[in-house]
């Protein structure tokens, strides 16, 4: 259930559309078991339990619940006593002993949308619980709210500040957005990662911090590691298991055979511009438009919302020491985009954006900013906003 706040009132059973159901529902109708996984609170037990509308015959667990953990005391039984039901299992990662069961009961009743399954963690990591799945698992990532998915004018600066998590973006106000922000920070920490093992959740919050402070910039572990007091292994473990569980964002670099000298370290990006406000102490839109993240948080807001509707994409950064630099090289079906992101209504491109374009040779380049306008800047070149344009935009990719 979502509580949306509409001119200071709460609104209860609201249910926002999500960009990835119709996604979901076609691999329920292929896959004998479909996982959905995302970050915490983004919004996935939602979208499913909409999805089970659909299912009457059904069964809903969630691992979080004790009442659900002693119905899997014995798994084996319980779960063929549901044959014949879409079986949904929420927070998966805390069982993974379930996934050879799923696969020998999968193979037993050879149909699709047997299991469901939700995970906090991203398929990588769930992957080394789930070999056995191979070839009947189907793989959906969903994200916290994409800017198309909510209403057209909903103001732009509270997705800013309050980021995409629906609990902080729907919140009745900022000091509400950035209390639940604040409390999610540690409980994520304390709580929620401590069923990964190997790291200690002071040096972990130190280190999201730090990440927050270089947002969008290549990392250099051995800085970081430095300035933590642990080894550039132990910072690079840390970096992954933030990324395997959604917190951030690490994007490569474009690796092209242009013989050109290129930077070649990976850029972080704190995965929601809420956390990284609340992660820097900034409260307000106000506080955050005069901050120096500012403009990579914008990059970091366009990132998600590419991911979440071009799931299929591959994102790297391009930069070269002579100065040749594009935010994003998205390539999907072998195609390469180039994409660069413009915290301004009124864009311009620098001469090391155009060197970079003349290097890559993209299919199109798109200059994406937070206008709800789109026009075209010359020929292969559009300014675009998030949601695209009938006759600007997105379209082209999606053909």
């Amino acid at each position: 259930m979502l509580f949306v706040f509409l001119h200071g009132q709460i609104v209860r059973d609201m249910y926002i559309h999500r960009y990835l159901e119709p996604s979901v529902l076609k691999t329920l109708q292929n896959f004998p078991v479909t996982a959905v996984t995302g970050p915490r609170q983004c919004g996935k037990s939602t979208l499913v339990k909409h999805l089970l509308e659909a299912y009457p015959e059904n069964v809903y667990l969630d691992l979080e619940r004790p009442s659900d953990l002693r119905k899997l005391e014995d798994a084996e039984w319980f779960l063929t006593s549901q044959k014949g039901k879409l079986i949904c299992i929420d927070e998966i990662q805390r069982q993974p002993e379930l996934f050879p069961l799923i696969r020998s009961l999968v193979d037993e009743w050879n149909r699709p949308g047997c299991f469901l399954i939700l995970g906090s963690a991203s398929r990588d990591l769930l992957k080394q619980s789930s070999e056995s799945l191979a070839g009947r698992i189907s793989y959906k990532r969903l994200t916290p709210f994409l800017w198309e998915e909510l209403e057209s004018d909903y103001p732009i600066e509270k997705y800013f500040s309050a980021g995409a998590f629906p609990r902080s973006l729907l919140a009745a106000d900022n000091e509400v957005s950035f209390e639940w922000r604040e409390n999610f920070i540690p409980t994520f920490l304390e709580r929620d990662l401590l069923q990964w093992a190997g790291f200690t959740p002071i040096t972990m919050r130190r280190l999201w911090q730090m990440l927050a402070h270089v947002n969008g910039q290549t990392v250099n572990y051995s800085t970081l590691a430095k300035s933590l007091g642990i080894t550039s292994t132990t910072v690079k473990s840390y970096i992954d298991l933030l990324a395997g569980t959604y917190m951030i964002e690490i994007v490569p670099p474009y690796l092209s055979n242009l013989g050109k000298r290129l930077v070649k370290s990976p850029k972080v990006y704190i995965s929601d511009s809420g956390i990284t406000a609340a992660l820097l102490g900034l409260r307000s839109f106000e506080e955050l438009s005069g901050h120096p993240a500012f403009g990579a948080i914008w990059e970091q807001i366009v990132l998600s919302n590419l991911k979440g509707i071009f799931p299929d994409a591959e994102f790297f950064y391009y930069r070269t020491t002579n100065g040749a630099e594009i935010d994003f090289v998205m390539k999907i079906h072998n195609t390469i985009f180039a994409i660069e992101c413009k915290a301004s209504y009124s864009p311009t491109l620098s001469k090391g954006n155009y060197l970079a374009i003349e290097d890559i040779a993209p299919k199109h380049t798109f200059i994406v900013t937070p206008s709800l306008r789109s026009w075209s800047m010359k020929e292969g070149i559009d300014v675009v906003s998030l949601r695209g344009d009938e006759n600007v935009g997105w379209d082209m990719i999606r053909l």
